[in-house]
């Protein structure tokens, strides 16, 4: 089934918009538009219920019960129990406190292994365990492709490892890593999994109970939603680690790794990522029998469109003898998040886009461990562009179009 692009963008309120008509929105890596339902519960929020909840008046019940709403229903769709999804001010934040945990937990001599695949936020955190006497390995990206070889990640493994960290995709590299296999090879070896979802999750929500992963990690804002950081933790890591929260809320799963007060509205507003997901589901006919299964039937409604859109761009990218496509030259196994690395600097090259009407960004995008493994000047930095599932086949003309022009 084809996915109706129409439908899709007149969920989007700044499609309509004056200021942002005629440009063709590239840098959806970086954050996403959000769409309508999202808009009006956070309005409405604000305007209703913006008191303090869980109190026994009118206000704060429906208040409540909005944030709770909004937890239940993500947590359906990826398929986990409801008090397993825990709401942050943002996925590098979460990361951080979930490493403070690990830090408490483990003892010197016990090891993690991080890759230089990621965005700095799930490797940053986790490679100052070192300073507490934890090893930390290196599972180093190929420096040709950027891929990550799971035959290397087994020769890593060992009964001293407590924890595998690694993307479901780079934001530079693209390429889709085997969430499940990955997972099932550290499982087997006694540790747990934390997968960094951020460059995946808005081409589709996982089914993080299917795929296994202990910890599951992606941002809202780009997911279509408000800023806020949403992470899955697995019951039985989630009572294993050390509370981090007030002292009182050590026996709330959802509680006991946001050691701040969750921003009632913003969470609250996340219900309307999933008012979307259905809208798309119920208009092209795919509802399912659970959440889950509408869940992914939306999914690959996403990556269908996607993958046709983004195989040109790769055609184009990979043919011009000027440029360095990082990542796979296959649709059918990456994101649409295309970095390249040409003559001229990446922030230039976008800077040029922009006055094609082409919004693109350029630098290192915090994945600076990343471009350093496939020795890519850091100063220099690449040209990003990225999409999802609103973008028009119209629009990624025009991109290659601009592209030819300016590279």
């Amino acid at each position: 089934m084809m996915l109706d692009v129409e439908f899709v963008r007149s969920q989007f309120p700044a499609f309509g918009e004056d200021a942002l008509k005629g440009q063709a929105f590239f840098e959806n890596a970086g954050g996403s538009y959000t769409c309508a339902p999202v808009i009006e519960r956070l309005t409405r929020f604000y305007r209703e219920r913006k008191v303090q909840p869980y109190a026994p008046y009118r206000a704060s019940e429906l208040a409540g019960a909005e944030m709770d709403e909004a937890r239940a229903r993500l947590a359906a769709v990826m398929g986990v129990d409801t008090d397993e999804v825990s709401f942050g001010p943002s996925s590098t934040q979460n990361t951080y406190v979930l490493a403070q945990a690990f830090r408490q937990w483990m003892d010197p001599g016990d090891a993690i292994i991080v890759t230089n695949q990621d965005h700095e936020a799930n490797s940053g955190p986790w490679r100052r365990l070192a300073d507490e006497g934890i090893e930390v390995r290196e599972w180093s990206i190929d420096p040709e492709s950027g891929h990550l070889d799971l035959e290397a990640l087994s020769e890593l493994l060992d009964d001293r490892v407590r924890l595998v960290c690694f993307p479901h995709c780079s934001n530079v590299v693209g390429e889709i890593n085997p969430v499940a296999e990955i997972t099932a090879l550290a499982h087997a070896a006694g540790a747990f999994v934390c997968v960094d979802g951020v460059s995946y999750a808005p081409h589709g929500l996982p089914d993080v109970g299917a795929m296994g992963p202990d910890i599951y990690l992606f941002s809202s804002y780009k997911t279509y939603g408000p800023h806020q950081g949403i992470m899955v933790i697995r019951r039985t890591l989630g009572e294993l680690l050390p509370n981090q929260a007030h002292y009182f809320n050590a026996g709330t799963l959802d509680k006991r790794f946001t050691p701040a007060g969750p921003d009632h509205a913003q969470v609250a507003a996340c219900a309307g990522m999933v008012d979307y997901f259905e809208a798309l589901a119920a208009h092209h006919g795919v509802m399912g029998s659970t959440a889950a299964a509408t869940g992914s039937a939306v999914h690959d409604l996403m990556r269908d469109h996607e993958i046709k859109l983004l195989q040109p761009l790769l055609d184009f990218a990979s043919t011009r003898n000027s440029v360095r496509l990082l990542g796979p030259k296959d649709a059918e196994n990456r994101a649409p998040t295309v970095a390249m690395v040409a003559q001229a600097p990446g922030a230039a090259l976008a800077e040029r886009l922009a006055a094609h009407d082409i919004m693109a960004g350029g630098g290192d995008f915090y994945a600076v461990r990343a471009l350093e493994g496939m020795n890519v000047d850091v100063i220099h930095g690449v040209l990003r562009v990225s999409f999802v599932h609103y973008t028009s086949e119209q629009e990624v003309s025009r991109l290659i179009d601009a592209l030819d022009a300016v590279l």
